[in-house]
């Protein structure tokens, strides 16, 4: 059972601080634990990563990592040569300032693409660092912040297993259609998981979880998803680990969704009856991607003739419309829609506007009768969202 409170984890601490990258909000944070960990990280898929993805894989190479260091609203992303050099100082200071060796160290930055980082500034606020990290619930919340950009809030989610206690702090809120997790997320534990054990289980969390978000279509350059289990509570029961990781991942992905730059609403879509797994994932990524029918979803037009476009796009596979079948909302007031209807002229149209009114809006598309199924989360597109990436940069 999650809990969207937050549980303190033994053996890490926690900062975050402004120092003033961009404004006067916080944009500088970090996770310290006392001893090494298995360490775990799927990042972006993007061909142009960021300089922290560059240096960030390569201290993760085997499987150990002592520290996170974020920073926020400058990408350092097209900053070539230098910007790696700039994430691997980074590391440095850390490292010599909390006793620990700088491949420990994992960096992360979002925000402005194109810009060198501020260096002067970092250094000054890696200043006496070590000293700056807690264990209290406060230093937690300071981090969560820390590592926002346009999100409106700071997300977390905790959860128990048998003994051990997990935690995962995310931020997300544009350039969101990921190729193997989201913007930023971290997870850590004071499980006992083998490094090689623990990138499996948080490869398949991610597929089934930040991989099915979606709010704008596009894929950052700086995704990056990492777990840390520092092994103090000992051996857990790796199935009941994964199950609780996966429920906490599906739980942030939603909350990155539904934080969508100018969202008012969450969409939750299903694709079934798919001859293969792969023709429902593609289904529900050309709908669910689609600018169209999120524009239709904000607007509470009952156009669903956007869906049919959708799923016409998937090239690969070719769906019989006389099979189709359409469903929104849920329990009694699910509404379907399919060729019958259109026979006789009966789609219900005010009764749809009303279901796409809903905060939450639910959609299943049965494309036959086919096996498989999968499921994805989305948010609607807004004048907001058009207004916020028109001015991202100032």
């Amino acid at each position: 059972m999650i809990d969207s409170k937050i549980q303190i984890v033994p053996g890490f601490s926690w900062f975050g601080k402004n120092i003033g990258i961009k404004d006067n909000t916080f944009d500088f944070g970090g996770i310290l634990s006392k001893q090494v960990c298995s360490a775990a990280g799927v990042f972006t898929k993007n061909t142009m990563p960021g300089a922290p993805v560059i240096v960030g894989k390569e201290h993760l190479s085997d499987g150990r990592l002592q520290a996170i260091i974020v920073n926020s609203k400058n990408a350092n992303v097209a900053t070539e040569s230098k910007g790696v050099e700039d994430s691997k100082e980074i590391c440095r200071m850390i490292a010599k300032s909390c006793g620990i060796e700088p491949n420990m160290v994992l960096p992360s930055s979002t925000g402005v693409i194109g810009q060198r980082l501020p260096m002067g500034k970092i250094v000054q606020g890696c200043e006496g660092i070590d000293r700056e990290f807690g264990t209290t619930e406060q230093d937690i919340k300071n981090f969560a912040r820390s590592i926002m950009t346009t999100d409106t809030r700071p997300k977390w989610v905790s959860a128990k297993v048998g003994d051990a206690t997990i935690l995962g702090v995310a931020k997300g809120a544009g350039m969101i259609e990921p190729n193997m997790a989201t913007m930023l997320a971290y997870f850590v534990s004071d499980a006992e998981v083998e490094p090689q054990q623990l990138q499996a289980i948080l490869k398949r969390v991610a597929d089934r979880s930040f991989n099915r978000i979606s709010i704008d279509s596009d894929t950052s350059t700086s995704d990056t998803v990492v777990t840390l289990c520092n092994g103090l509570a000992g051996p857990v029961d790796l199935s009941e680990f994964e199950a609780a990781l996966g429920e906490m991942a599906i739980h942030l992905a939603k909350e990155i969704a539904r934080d969508g730059e100018g969202a008012t609403k969450l969409i939750e879509l299903v694709v079934s009856g798919a001859t293969t797994r792969e023709q429902a994932l593609l289904t529900a990524k050309a709908i669910i991607n689609s600018p169209l029918i999120k524009t239709a979803i904000h607007g509470a037009d009952p156009n669903w003739g956007r869906f049919v476009m959708a799923i016409g796009k998937v090239f690969q596979y070719t769906v019989d419309i006389s099979q189709l079948k359409i469903f929104f909302g849920q329990g009694h007031d699910r509404l379907g829609i399919s060729a019958d209807l259109l026979d006789r002229d009966a789609v219900p149209l005010q009764e749809l506007t009303e279901i796409l009114q809903q905060k939450d809006v639910y959609v299943e598309v049965v494309l036959g009768d086919g096996p498989y199924s999968e499921k994805v989360w989305g948010c609607d597109l807004t004048e907001e969202y058009v207004r916020v990436n028109a001015l991202y940069t100032t």
